[in-house]
């Protein structure tokens, strides 16, 4: 039974028992605590909380997941796998343990015939918590199942929680019996290689405060209902439904490895290093495909390093493997797409995009990962060298920083050394600049406020803030709390830095890439709070930020709250002007050209998206055109809500990886542009008056940047542009038709003179080389050479007149030294010929001496070195220095 098949069955039985069918949720958590989502009830923890109403009361999903933590043990055991997908069947306040045991039951042992999984009852074991006897005798009892096959287990077993304040409750697992080829007898407490886990039932009763260990944390209290939340792992059903030992064998991963060993000539099973890199790279391309699905870029930080982290680790067991052709990771994200499409149309549908991501990534790190394995083999060579078993934590970091090299993959290429690397060192050098774009994302998004502060406050709004801004500018409303240092005060005074939560509100939270509203927040008992940003921590919630300028603030005021309009009209322009401009590159680049990102802000917007390399000039005023042609048609700006279903059939146009829900809203300019969109934008085109695209640029691996201006700051850089153009034309006496032509004739002939000038005083430097060569002093029987050219001569013509000095001086040993100032710093050359050198004259060493007295440092090879200082004053005494160590040594 193919995995597609094993999910539909799922969904199909619990819709039949009155299930609501949930898509899965983006992989990209809405909950700030976390980077991604690691398991399948993580979206419906609001509705357990009761933060917010469920659309239905029983629903089930198969969610996709990802967890990292584990990751270096992935590919090197069968039982790790960085994505999954978790079936479950959820009730929030409905039905509870007496409904949720014969609803699993029922579908594990219905024949396949009648669309269950066919699993023979005397192969089934449960588990329950140690003290539930309810779920124990329910099993017993109305199931069936004999009491030798029902086990009680601890807390580290039966209790399940997310390992963060939450929701939890005990649980019930069930297991099925492989045989006795696997293991041993006695049940999942005996061997739980034997005894697969495929169907864990989750009593979800309980509000966890603080968690500090899987068995150790605190029960705040009950929730507001007894809920159920139920995991079967589809890889795990996939295992045993399709016969095969483990889940790289299952038939989404299996087929994307069967690819990896054909492209690179390898076969599965014949050793185990290779196959380790073969569950790798099937593994980390599928979930690496997933995510860049839904929308993740491949970065330095958080969900992007995560992604990277994840591809260039099968690119590199890829090259292990013996894959050095590039391109392989196009191949196998192929595969995975056709292996996982018919379960996610979406991956067919975004094949273009998450092919252009993926490619770029592999390109980009195949051009680095030969400089930095060849950085990594000199550390490697230190350690050895010096007798130390560990690479320094300093060479780690540069491998990172400078090389995009993940630590994870230094640790694994350095345990393939047998060394282990300076951790310690490492996590020192990036502390502060991770802990420093952590703070400052985390302060973005979600201030200082501990999280259960902001749900309590969104339950206190009834799960959502009324957003009235698409209609209203101003609004009267209510303070439902004001927020100073992350706790909820009842006021605050003038002066205050506050965060304030109203009950509706026209103030625009940042998202979607549209900035956020600024403007007035007015007490009826005076006071005043100038709002500054507005930001979204929690779905559903809203809130405003800024300082109390006058007054005392109160919570449970009625305020009016007021947006600074000429702002919010700046930023609509933008915003429209982005989905135009969106449009027309797809358009003209094709489907790859996907957003990946945008920024609207007053006058002026950013659009990011999927491209293999840069966009032609030709390209960008083609577009530039066209946009600016259907403003001058002043087409109508219409929104609307439908379902996603009809807006896609309708040809909306979904932004690559954003969540949705089953209601969306739809902005149409006219016929030109039609988008699925939450921002705020103009009522016809003709309100942005001009729209002036300023160029395009890289951003990283696969992502292109256009930056441009609307309305009056693109009218105002145009009018800018046209006087430079008139005042250039005046200078260069040419109309401005001919000035492209007339600068580049200038421009040639400036750097032919240059070249001239560059020549002209190479052969005056030089001319000074036999007369220096004459004057050289015996030094203990070498001949030297200390000279200071003229301030201003070049690097490259010291190094010239040095080399050219030491060819003069054949027939005895020579050292030669040449200071100058090129700049404003000095620089030191010094040449050794060879029968110098016999004697032990070094010039990277002679070199070092000179430019520690210049205050600086340098260095070289033993026949050639240069170096600098800070200290042009010292040049006498560097020669001075370098004088007596030529005569000393």
């Amino acid at each position: 039974m193919e995995s597609a098949e094993i999910a539909r069955r799922y969904l199909r039985y619990f819709e039949q028992n009155g299930h609501t069918v949930v898509p899965s949720a983006s992989l990209i958590a809405e909950d700030p605590t976390l980077l991604l989502v690691p398991a399948g009830m993580v979206p419906f923890k609001p509705y357990f909380l009761a933060q917010r109403t469920p659309p239905a009361k029983r629903m089930t999903s198969c969610q996709k997941c990802v967890r990292t933590p584990d990751i270096e043990e992935v590919g090197k055991t069968t039982r790790h796998a960085t994505f999954f997908q978790m079936l479950g069947n959820f009730s929030i306040g409905d039905y509870f343990k007496e409904q949720a045991i014969p609803f699993a039951w029922e579908l594990l042992t219905r024949s396949q015939s009648d669309g269950g999984f066919g699993f023979p009852e005397e192969k089934l074991w449960v588990t329950v918590l140690h003290d539930d006897d309810e779920s124990a005798e329910i099993w017993h009892k109305d199931v069936g199942v004999p009491m030798d096959r029902i086990q009680r287990r601890g807390l580290a077993d039966n209790f399940w929680h997310m390992g963060v304040p939450g929701p939890g409750g005990p649980c019930s697992e069930i297991y099925y019996d492989r045989g006795p080829e696997h293991g041993r007898e006695g049940g999942p407490e005996a061997d739980e290689d034997r005894y697969l886990e495929v169907w864990n039932l989750v009593f979800m009763q309980y509000q966890l405060g603080k968690v500090r260990s899987k068995v150790d944390f605190d029960i705040a209290g009950d929730l507001p209902a007894k809920n159920i939340d139920t995991g079967m792992g589809l890889e795990r059903m996939a295992i045993l439904l399709q016969g095969v030992d483990n889940i790289y064998e299952v038939d989404t991963m299996w087929k994307v490895l069967d690819r990896a060993a054909q492209l690179t000539d390898s076969r599965y099973g014949a050793n185990e290093n290779d196959d380790v890199s073969l569950r790798v790279v099937a593994d980390h391309v599928r979930a690496g495909m997933m995510l860049v699905a839904d929308g993740i870029i491949p970065s330095n930080e958080g969900r992007g390093y995560v992604l990277r982290r994840i591809l260039r680790r099968a690119v590199r067991k890829l090259r292990l493997l013996g894959g050095q052709e590039r391109g392989m990771m196009h191949e196998l994200t192929a595969t995975a797409i056709a292996a996982m499409g018919d379960q996610y149309p979406e991956l067919v549908r975004t094949a273009a995009n998450i092919h252009t991501v993926i490619d770029a990534e592999e390109e980009s790190f195949a051009r680095t990962l030969r400089t930095g394995e060849s950085i990594f083999d000199v550390a490697v060579q230190e350690s050895k060298g010096s007798g130390r078993e560990v690479v320094g934590g300093a060479d780690a970091f540069k491998l990172h920083d400078t090389y995009g090299f993940p630590i994870e993959l230094t640790l694994e290429m350095a345990a393939e050394q047998g060394l282990t690397v300076d951790e310690e060192g490492f996590r020192r050098l990036m502390k502060e600049q991770r802990e420093r774009a952590k703070r400052d994302a985390r302060e973005k998004k979600t201030g200082n406020a501990d999280v259960s502060v902001l749900g309590d406050l969104l339950e206190r709004a009834g799960g959502t803030i009324d957003f009235l801004g698409y209609r209203d500018f101003t609004a009267e409303a209510r303070v439902l709390g004001i927020l100073v240092n992350g706790a909820n005060v009842t006021e605050a005074a003038q002066g205050a830095e506050v965060e304030v939560v109203l009950d509706r509100t026209p103030f625009y939270a940042e998202g979607g890439g549209q900035l956020a509203d600024h403007g007035v927040i007015r007490f009826m008992g005076g006071a005043e709070v100038e709002v500054t940003d507005v930001q979204s921590p929690m779905t559903g919630l809203i809130v405003h930020r800024g300082r109390v300028r006058s007054g005392l603030a109160r919570s449970g005021d009625t305020v009016l709250a007021e947006i600074d309009v000429s702002r919010r009209k700046a930023i609509s322009r933008s915003h429209t002007a982005t989905h135009m401009v969106h449009k027309g590159f797809r358009a003209a680049l094709g489907e790859s050209a996907a957003q990946a990102g945008s920024e609207n802000s007053p006058g002026r917007f950013r659009f990011d998206f999927t491209a293999s390399g840069a966009v032609p000039p030709s390209v960008l005023r083609d577009v530039e055109a066209e946009v600016n042609e259907v403003l001058i048609d002043d087409l109508e700006v219409r929104a609307f809500t439908t379902s996603q279903t009809e807006a896609v059939a309708m040809g909306a146009m979904a932004l690559f990886g954003e969540k949705y829900g089953d209601e969306v809203r739809v902005v149409e300019v006219g016929d030109y542009s039609r988008e699925l969109c939450g921002g705020t934008h103009v009522g016809t085109s003709g309100q942005l008056g001009l729209i002036k695209l300023l160029g395009e640029s890289s951003i990283g691996a696969g992502v292109r940047r256009i930056e441009a201006l609307v309305g009056m700051d693109a009218f105002r850089f145009l009018a800018r542009e046209s006087v430079l153009v008139a005042q250039l034309s005046d200078q260069v006496k040419a109309r401005r038709e001919e000035l492209p032509e007339r600068v580049a004739g200038l421009v040639t002939r400036l750097r032919e003179a240059e070249k001239d000038l560059e020549r002209l005083r190479a052969e005056q430097v030089l001319a000074a080389s036999a007369g220096l060569a004459e004057g050289a002093r015996d030094v203990n029987g070498i001949a030297f050479v200390g000279h200071r050219a003229p301030d201003g001569t070049g690097a490259d013509d010291l190094r010239r007149l040095a080399v050219d000095v030491r060819s003069r001086l054949q027939g005895r040993p020579s050292v030669v030294m040449v200071a100058g100032v090129p700049k404003d710093r000095p620089v030191v050359v010094i040449a050794v010929d060879e029968r110098a050198r016999e004697l032990g004259r070094k010039a990277g060493k002679l070199v070092s001496l000179a430019a520690r007295t210049l205050g600086g440092g340098g260095g070289g090879k033993d026949d050639l070195a240069q170096g600098g200082g800070s200290d042009a004053g010292k040049i006498a005494e560097a020669l001075n220095v370098v004088e007596h160590a030529v005569g000393a040594e």
